[in-house]
């Protein structure tokens, strides 16, 4: 297909697919004449990602490379890269002033406790460090006490997302699944749980009438 038509299949105007080719992100199309290149299926799915990444992750275009240069190296295995993409989607906070190494050892005690396969020194696993470490700070440390609730849940979606992901079999397909549904999951969890926290709260709190 033509760059017009690929402008139309995926949403993304004409300067926009050569902005992202210049980036990096996206190959460039299949040259068939001087001024002519021709693109496929791959750029279609390619721009999607993309846009997902920036529209709803909110990633930055550095990042976005960064991901979609994990996605493209052959060498490295499927777990590692799944691992290593999902650490760049997590978002990074600023430490608190204080609290922090006693939130770390709470975060590996909650790890080894559950039997999670996954590095108390990671990038979530740091986040969640920092998220606890700033709600002692502003009084709030007793809010930890739902975190064996939050983990039940989070088990239960990761169950379902790589019940979802592994339908696809190519390498590609695989990587990219999950990075959209992490990037959009985390869009529709938080949008599902602010939901039901105004269902629970009405039922709580609100006036009947």
């Amino acid at each position: 297909m033509r760059i017009g038509e690929l402008s139309r299949r995926a949403g993304v105007s004409v300067p926009t697919i050569k902005y992202y080719v210049r980036e990096g992100l996206l190959p460039a199309g299949e040259l068939t004449s001087p001024n002519q290149a021709a693109y496929g299926e791959t750029h279609v799915q390619r721009l999607r990602l993309i846009r997902a990444l920036l529209d709803v992750g909110g990633l930055s275009v550095a990042s976005i490379r960064e991901v979609i240069g994990e996605i493209d190296d052959p060498g490295r295995q499927v777990h590692k890269v799944l691992g290593t993409v999902a650490g760049r989607l997590v978002p990074r906070y600023e430490e608190p002033g204080s609290g922090v190494e006693e939130a770390r050892e709470q975060v590996a005690a909650l790890i080894e406790a559950r039997g999670w396969r996954t590095q108390p020194t990671g990038p979530a696993s740091e986040a969640l460090a920092v998220a606890l470490a700033t709600l002692e700070e502003v009084g709030h440390g007793g809010f930890a006490e739902v975190l064996d609730v939050y983990a039940d849940a989070a088990e239960g979606v990761a169950r379902a997302d790589l019940e979802y992901v592994s339908r696809n079999v190519a390498r590609e397909e695989l990587v990219e699944s999950v990075v959209v549904g992490t990037v959009v999951g985390d869009a529709i969890f938080s949008a599902l749980r602010r939901m039901a926290q105004t269902d629970a709260s009405d039922r709580t709190f609100g006036q009947t009438t």
